[in-house]
């Protein structure tokens, strides 16, 4: 009886990490056994049905001595940790998926001498990746000309697009958006921090569109602690919304909106490019190496969303909605240009290449 290959996932806990980590552990495992390596913050993004391993980390690149002190330790001890598991689960090829909970299993697969490959869904070459890129046996990157990329080391690199869920493509939007349509259903969602700053901000924008005539139906993720507000006012000017929290499905409100407000992390901004829905684009300000802004500027520069930078919410995004409002046809041009672009086969080309790969190191 042929013996089933293991693989091991290792993946930031963040959404933009782990969501490619799931994408390809579904995947893979109809094929190999595949185990999940990540930190604490993963498990919120996690299904029970997973086999996932807790590894601490931290970044080194602080201004703090005492924390980069800290990480370093908590590297070091992860670093063990991940050896001797690893030796005596004997995987065949660990994939390490970014994020700085991915580097200490990656260096101790390469202690151990079993073969590395990392990904890239950025359009900036992460700070864990870059240390592992002499290291990998290739690198999979989501698009073109992506940054931080050595150039002795072009030849590991290999286009896999982005790797996203299934249910994606299988989702079957509940309407199609029409120049003609009364009212423009709107999604406004992001990370926990990005969600207080939008409740802070984007309901008086709301607000003031609907002063203007400007009809729309709001869905947006929000706090707990922020919904009481947010209601209050969209329910006193008689706005028509349903808020949501991080716990529930972002499919079900893809179905239903002609137009995202959203951060430009590269997971959720692939989803809804495959899926024709035009956003706009509120990069992190803080993100590492300001990659959600270079991720922004390329989708914009191909047409598929419109940028708008943090510090400039108030004092545009009305002008910005209703423009759109006025001008109908700059949506469905946006939803046309995304047709150019398609990820449906991403995940099975990646697991053709690990395929190939296993076989060829036997």
């Amino acid at each position: 009886m042929k013996k089933i290959k293991k693989i091991v996932i290792a993946t930031g806990g963040t959404g933009g990490h782990v969501y490619p980590a799931l994408s390809l552990s579904d995947f893979l495992e109809r094929r190999f056994q595949v185990e999940i390596f990540s930190d604490k913050r993963g498990l919120r993004y996690f299904k029970n049905d997973k086999n996932i391993r807790i590894v601490s980390s931290g970044t080194i690149f602080q201004k703090n001595i005492f924390k980069s002190g800290l990480s370093i330790i908590k590297i070091i001890f992860s670093i063990i940790y991940s050896y001797f598991y690893l030796k005596k689960n004997k995987p065949n090829l660990v994939f390490g998926m970014g994020g700085y909970s991915s580097f200490p299993v990656c260096i101790a697969s390469f202690l151990l001498k079993i073969p590395i490959i990392i990904y890239e869904n950025n359009l900036v070459l992460g700070k864990a990746n870059r240390v592992l890129m002499p290291l990998a046996k290739k690198i999979l990157v989501s698009t073109d000309n992506i940054e931080g990329i050595k150039k002795k080391y072009k030849h590991k690199v290999l286009k896999s697009g982005y790797l996203l869920r299934e249910e994606i493509f299988d989702l079957q939007k509940n309407q199609n958006f029409k120049k003609e349509n009364k009212e423009i259903s709107i999604l406004i969602f992001g990370g926990s921090q990005s969600a207080k700053i939008f409740g802070e901000v984007i309901p008086k924008i709301i607000t003031e569109c609907y002063r203007h005539n400007i009809r729309i139906k709001i869905y947006q993720q929000c706090l707990e602690n922020q919904t009481k507000k947010i209601e209050q006012i969209y329910q006193k000017n008689q706005i028509s919304f349903n808020l949501f929290s991080f716990s529930e499905k972002l499919t079900d409100y893809y179905k239903v909106c002609d137009l995202a407000i959203t951060r430009s992390g590269a997971s959720s901004t692939a989803e809804l490019i495959n899926l024709k829905i035009p956003f706009i684009a509120i990069p992190l300000p803080s993100s590492a190496d300001n990659h959600q802004l270079k991720n922004a500027i390329y989708f914009e520069k191909k047409g598929y969303c419109l940028l708008l930078k943090e510090k400039f919410i108030t004092s545009k995004l009305f002008e910005i909605l209703k423009d759109l409002n006025k001008n109908r046809e700059k949506l469905l041009l946006l939803k046309h240009r995304m047709k150019n672009h398609s990820d449906v086969d991403s995940l099975k080309n990646v697991g053709n290449f690990i395929g190939k790969f296993l076989n060829e190191k036997n």
